[in-house]
C-alpha cells in the first residue's frame, strides 16, 4: 500500500491492471483475426475491423508500466475503461446489438475496473457503460428495433452497476485485509527483531533442541557457558554425557544444577516443552523440539560469596580483637600454673585451658585465611605421586595405618589447581575419612574418574558410618560440625578453596559412608 512513487506509479495495483490488459489484449486480438469469421461485425465490417484495429492498438499503447508513470495509474485506467467502452460500443452496432455478446466483454471490463479503480470513478463507468449500450439500443429501435429490446437492455445495465459496486467492495475489502496484514507484518517483524535482541543479548543460555539430539537454535550466550563457539547443528550429548537424558537431566520447574560442557561451569539446567504451553511438565513440544534454559550459577555464587566475605572480613576483624587479648592471658596463667608444681586437679585444668587456647587459636588461623583468601596459582599436578606423599604423612605411624588408605589412580592424571589450596582440601577430606572410616585395610579409598572432555574428578570415599540425612545440606555450612573438638570451618574452607580454582566440591551418597567429589580440569 506504500509503494506508491513520486510519479504516481502504484506497484500494487498494477500488478492486477496488467491481467486486465492482458485480457482485452487476448479479446482485441481474438476480434481483429477471427471476428468476422465468427459472424462479428456483420452490420458493418468496415467499422468492426476499424475498431478491433485501433483496441489493438490502444492495448498495446497503454498496457505497459511506462504509461501508468507517464499518465499517473488513475487516468491511465479512466482512459483504458472509457476506450474500452466506447470501441466495445462501436463492435456491438456493428455486430447487430445487444445480442451479440458484448454487453457481457463489457461487464468483465468493469469488473476488472472495480478491483483497480478508486473512489466514485467505478460509478462513473459503469453509468458510462449504461449510456452508451442504451444509445446503441435507441438508435437501433428507430431503424426497426423492438420496444421489448430495452427491458434486456436494462436489466443488462442494473447488470453493470451491480458487478462495479460489488468488485469495488471486494477490492476495497482486499486493501483493507491487506493493509491489515503489512501492518501486523511490520508489528510482528518488530517484535521477533526486539526478541531476537533479548535472546542474544539475555544473561542465560536458550536453546532449542530437536528431538534427534541436535541444537536447532541457540543464543550466544548458551555456546559461552558451555564453552564452544557454536552449537547449531552439534548434538548435544556430545558435548557432556549428561545431556544424554535431557529430561531427566532437566526436567522439573526447578530444574538441576550440574558441572556441564567443556567449559565445566556450575550452570542450572531447565527444560520446557518450545512448542506447546501445556507440555511444562513432561518437557516436550507440540514437534518433539525441548526448549532449554541454561543459569550461570557461578556468578551467582560469586556475588553471595562476595556478600558472604565481606561480613566474614567484618567478623575476623572483631574476632581477631576480642580473642586474641583474653588468649595471651590465659596462655600465660597455664605456663605460671606448670611452674608452681600443684596437685593432679590443677594440671587437669592446666591442660583444659592448653587445648582449649589451641582451639580457640586454631579457629581464629582457620578465620583469617578464609577472609584473606589469596589469589589461586593452579598447575597440572600429578595426581598420583601428589596423593601418596599425603597418605604417607597420615601413615608415619606405623605400616598397619598404610593399609587403611586405598590409592587407585593413574599416573597420567593431573589436575589443574593451586598445590597449596590440593593440599589443605585432601588433608581435610582424608582427614574426616580416617577420622570416620572402620579402621580396616582399605576402608578410605582415593580414586580418579573422568567427567567430561578435559575435565577429572577426584573421589574420597570411606567405610564409616556416613553423614545422616538431616545433616547432608549443611556439611558445608561454616561452623557446623559434629565432632567436640571441631571449629566446623574445615569443609567450608576446603569448598571456598576449590571454587577459587574452578573447581567444584561435594557430597554424593555412598551409603553406609561418606563420599566426597572434588571436580575440576585437567589442564590449567
Amino acid at each position: 500500500m506504500r509503494a506508491t512513487a513520486a510519479d504516481g506509479f502504484d506497484a500494487t495495483r498494477w500488478v492486477p491492471l496488467r491481467y486486465l490488459n492482458f485480457f482485452r489484449l487476448i479479446i482485441a486480438g481474438f476480434f481483429l483475426v477471427a471476428g468476422l469469421e465468427l459472424n462479428l461485425g456483420s452490420d458493418a465490417p468496415k467499422v468492426f475491423n476499424g475498431a478491433a484495429l485501433a483496441y489493438v492498438g490502444a492495448v498495446l499503447a497503454l498496457g505497459f508500466p511506462d504509461a501508468a508513470r507517464r499518465f499517473g495509474i488513475d487516468r491511465l485506467i479512466s482512459l483504458q475503461v472509457i476506450i474500452d467502452i466506447v470501441l466495445l460500443t462501436l463492435i456491438m452496432w456493428a455486430s447487430g446489438g445487444y445480442r451479440s455478446g458484448m454487453p457481457v466483454l463489457m461487464m468483465v471490463i468493469l469488473a476488472g475496473a472495480g478491483l483497480v479503480a478508486q473512489g466514485r470513478m467505478v460509478l462513473f463507468y459503469a453509468a458510462l457503460a449504461t449510456v452508451a449500450v442504451l444509445a446503441e439500443n435507441v438508435w437501433r429501435y428507430f431503424s426497426g428495433g423492438t420496444p421489448g429490446d430495452f427491458l434486456q437492455v436494462g436489466i443488462v445495465c442494473i447488470g453493470f452497476f451491480g458487478i462495479a459496486i460489488t468488485a469495488h467492495l471486494l477490492a476495497l475489502r482486499a486493501r483493507t485485509n491487506e493493509s491489515l496484514a503489512v501492518s501486523r507484518g511490520e508489528a510482528l517483524a518488530t517484535q521477533q527483531a526486539v526478541n531476537e535482541r533479548i535472546i542474544r543479548d539475555m544473561q542465560d543460555g536458550v536453546l532449542v533442541l530437536g528431538a534427534d539430539g541436535i541444537v536447532r537454535q541457540a543464543n550466544p550466550r548458551a555456546a559461552e557457558l558451555l564453552g564452544v563457539y557454536q552449537l547449531e547443528g552439534l548434538r548435544l550429548a556430545d558435548l557432556d554425557e549428561e545431556f544424554a537424558d535431557v529430561h531427566g537431566l532437566c526436567g522439573g520447574p526447578e530444574g538441576s544444577l550440574r558441572r556441564l560442557g567443556p567449559a565445566g561451569k556450575l550452570l542450572r539446567c531447565r527444560a520446557l516443552g518450545a512448542l506447546d504451553d501445556d507440555a511444562n511438565e513432561t518437557g516436550h513440544g507440540a514437534g518433539g523440539e525441548t526448549l532449554i534454559y541454561l543459569t550461570d550459577f557461578e556468578e551467582i555464587q560469586t556475588h553471595v560469596q562476595q556478600l558472604k566475605l565481606a561480613a566474614l572480613g567484618r567478623l575476623t576483624a572483631s574476632m581477631a580483637h576480642e580473642i586474641r587479648n583474653p588468649l595471651s592471658a590465659v596462655t600465660q596463667a597455664a605456663e605460671l600454673l606448670t611452674e608452681e608444681k600443684r596437685g593432679e586437679v590443677q594440671t587437669r585444668l592446666i591442660r583444659i585451658i592448653n587445648d582449649n587456647a589451641r582451639r580457640i587459636e586454631r579457629m581464629i588461623r582457620d578465620v583469617l585465611a578464609l577472609g584473606r583468601r589469596e589469589e589461586a596459582l593452579p598447575e597440572a599436578l600429578p595426581l598420583a605421586s601428589f596423593v601418596s606423599s599425603l597418605i604417607d604423612e597420615f601413615a608415619l605411624a606405623s605400616g598397619a595405618e598404610r593399609e587403611i588408605y586405598c590409592a587407585d589412580i593413574p599416573h597420567e592424571a593431573t589436575f589443574a589447581i593451586d598445590r597449596a589450596h590440593l593440599h589443605q582440601i585432601l588433608d581435610n577430606l582424608i582427614g574426616n575419612a580416617r577420622r570416620y572410616c572402620s579402621g580396616k585395610p582399605g576402608s578410605v579409598r582415593v580414586f580418579v574418574s573422568a567427567e567430561g572432555i578435559g575435565r577429572i574428578a577426584l573421589h574420597v570415599l570411606d567405610d564409616g558410618p556416613g553423614i545422616v540425612e538431616s545433616e547432608r545440606g549443611r556439611v558445608f555450612e561454616p561452623f557446623f560440625t559434629t565432632h567436640p573438638k571441631g571449629t566446623g570451618l574445615g569443609l567450608y574452607i576446603a569448598r571456598e578453596l576449590a571454587e577459587a580454582n574452578g573447581a567444584s566440591l561435594e557430597l554424593r551418597d555412598n551409603a553406609p559412608g561418606a563420599h566426597f567429589v572434588l571436580t575440576g580440569r585437567s589442564q590449567p
